[in-house]
């Protein structure tokens, strides 16, 4: 009962982040990286770029984990690029949401990141 409740709340609390960001319509440095961290972890994207007045995403898309390090140079890292069109950013963004657990630990470090850090940029994933 309590993880689902934990659960409802870390997934409201993204939603309502998300919300305030894409109606504001002011894009800090924290906001951008916000929006990266979220889709670049339900794509297993790399160097994601948004552009917000074309409402345009350009990344490019890991294809192989396995040769993966993240302690290393990744410079023969099979990547697809990607360049997609979003009609309403809170939208797109929604749709990014997972609800796994492994997501949900990712997008509580997200908004902690979020929203204790005052002008501090989010951690980028």
């Amino acid at each position: 009962m309590e993880n689902s409740r934990l659960k409802t709340r870390i997934l409201m609390e993204i939603e309502k982040i998300i919300s305030r960001n894409s109606i504001k319509g002011d894009m800090t440095k924290k906001t951008q990286d916000f929006h990266e961290s979220i889709i670049k972890k339900h794509y297993n994207a790399s160097d994601v770029k948004i552009d917000y007045h074309r409402h345009r995403v350009k990344m490019n898309i890991v294809l192989d984990d396995t040769s993966y390090n993240p302690r290393t140079a990744n410079i023969n890292l099979s990547t697809l690029p990607m360049n997609l069109f979003f009609k309403n950013l809170y939208d797109f963004l929604k749709s990014c949401i997972e609800t796994d657990t492994k997501s949900l630990a990712f997008y509580a470090k997200l908004i902690q990141d979020y929203t204790n850090r005052g002008t501090h940029s989010v951690a980028v994933y």
